[in-house]
């Protein structure tokens, strides 16, 4: 794919992108994690969000992080490969780096204008080169939209077209025999469902020892996932994968249907009251919620869903270790 859009809705998808990094922004200024390389890829000042928003976004970064921890557990941390579908300006990759962790590859794949603008942060900010070259070991070659190094590779492209995906993995030196986690945030219900169906069916089959990690919208079938849908259809965002967003056993089958093993997923309810009291209180107290019934209502409409082939991973559960978070989220 070009850096041009091939849908009518893609640069609206795209937009999501700014809108969820700023979010992420609001949050980490008020203390809720620490973030360190967020700002450098984002410029514009911080518009403080609605307490129910940066609350929503501590509990979708702790989820997807507890899901990381437990992964890199099960695969003694540098056994293993991390591909972020639709990255963003995710800042995992660094933090990972920051915390002492070594990935045997990372892989970030989004759409090329997505992945230019990151690619272009990157090359102007020694903090975040620095950490991405390794020395002694190549150098990093850089386009407009694709960047590679040694372990961490960002490359544009659109994930409904398998060939050119396939392409694209090839070139970051895939090890399709190690276990590997896929992460989507918001990516899924973007695809149309049979794109969506091929793309999943794809990585069942490539990765025989593979873990997914999916969060995303859920029970959108109500009448307060009614109104989600209307806000975002007015900003040219048609979610074509919707209906496997009706409840989290539409979450689960989508998954099985597509060759995967098994999978599991919570929404976000329950994956805020498992994390400890002490964080919970935490943060609790950075803000005051003027209606906590709104935060419940969002925390129920988004989900996380882990699937998985091979038996690595089966037994992966939402439960967080009393151990302090390694990311520094905590």
């Amino acid at each position: 794919m070009s850096a041009q859009c091939s849908h009518p809705c893609d640069e609206a998808v795209i937009a999501t992108n700014d809108d969820a990094s700023e979010c992420k922004r609001s949050a980490v200024r008020l203390g809720y994690w620490q973030d360190d390389y967020l700002s450098f890829f984002i410029k514009n000042p911080a518009e403080r969000k609605a307490p129910e928003i940066n609350r929503g976004y501590f509990a979708r970064v702790r989820g997807v992080e507890i899901c990381i921890e437990k992964f890199l557990h099960k695969t003694s941390g540098s056994a293993c490969q991390i591909i972020n579908l639709g990255c963003g300006f995710d800042t995992l990759y660094w933090r990972l780096r920051e915390s002492g962790h070594q990935i045997a590859n990372f892989i970030e794949l989004d759409f090329p204008t997505v992945t230019a603008k990151k690619c272009y942060a990157i090359k102007r900010n020694k903090r975040l080169l620095e950490k991405i070259h390794v020395p002694d070991d190549g150098e990093v070659r850089l386009s407009s939209t694709d960047l590679h190094a040694s372990n961490y590779h960002i490359m544009g492209v659109d994930l409904r077209n398998i060939d050119e995906l396939q392409n694209k993995l090839n070139q970051a030196e895939i090890d399709y025999t190690i276990p590997t986690i896929f992460l989507a945030e918001c990516v899924l219900v973007y695809i149309e469902t049979q794109n969506c169906h091929n793309l999943l069916k794809w990585l069942a089959t490539h990765f025989p020892i593979s873990a997914f990690v999916n969060y995303e919208q859920v029970n959108m079938n109500d009448r307060f996932g009614e109104v989600m849908l209307g806000n975002l259809r007015a900003r040219g965002c048609n979610l074509a994968g919707v209906d496997a967003c009706t409840s989290l056993e539409t979450q689960i089958t989508r998954f099985l249907n597509c060759g995967w093993h098994g999978a599991r997923a919570w929404d976000m309810v329950q994956v805020y009251q498992s994390l400890p009291n002490g964080e919970r209180q935490r943060i609790e107290r950075l803000e005051m919620l003027d209606e906590g019934e709104l935060l419940v209502q969002l925390f129920q409409h988004y989900c996380i869903t882990i699937a998985w082939v091979g038996e690595l991973f089966q037994d992966i559960e939402i439960t967080v270790e009393k151990r302090m978070s390694s990311l520094n989220i905590d």
